[in-house]
């Protein structure tokens, strides 16, 4: 299991749907979390290309991965629609 360090990028690996969080997300893990007999937790903020806050969302090391050079921040479809 990989171990992600603090004040790293991470790349979200599965869907989030209550958070509005999809695959390819990329996030800054903020806090490790260790329970007995359980997978480390770690706590992921998400930003916008802005760099506001969109989710801080507490996931399984199983849902993350470090990047790499071949990774490009995504551009959703719904960024293009107006409020």
């Amino acid at each position: 299991m990989m171990d992600f360090l603090l004040y790293k990028d991470v790349i979200l690996l599965s869907n989030v749907p209550e958070e509005n969080l999809q695959v390819g997300d990329i996030g800054t893990v903020v806090e490790r979390h260790e329970v007995a007999g359980l997978e480390t937790g770690y706590s992921v903020e998400f930003f916008d290309m802005l760099g506001n806050t969109v989710a801080l969302a507490t996931l399984p090391g199983s849902m993350l991965r470090v990047p790499s050079k071949f990774d490009r921040p995504p551009i959703r479809q719904e960024a293009f629609t107006t409020a």
